[in-house]
């Protein structure tokens, strides 16, 4: 296992209530415990990458279950991950 980061941008196409979308992608992440800072245009992640790619690909799951979506991921094992925040999401038991 490596420590890596993802940037993911999802993009509900005809939807009219487009939060539920995207709230389902926060949902899991938050369900496999993975921390995630939420920007204006993206959500950052990162773990360890078998749980970033396993939650990934059901946060896209999920979020196509409300219609058609676009998910836009970057993925990084060379970028810094990111200094606790507040604002930073983290697992129930840290």
């Amino acid at each position: 296992m490596m420590g890596i980061s993802a940037q993911l941008s999802l993009y509900p196409l005809g939807q009219s209530d487009i939060a539920s979308a995207i709230r389902s992608v926060l949902e899991v992440l938050s369900a496999h415990e993975l921390p995630y800072e939420v920007g204006s245009m993206s959500t950052l992640v990162w773990g360890d990458d078998e749980t970033v790619f396993v939650a990934l690909r059901e946060a896209f799951a999920q979020a196509t279950q409300h219609g058609p979506a676009v998910m836009v991921i970057t993925v990084s094992n060379a970028c810094p991950i990111p200094a606790p925040k507040e604002s930073a999401h983290a697992s129930p038991s840290a």
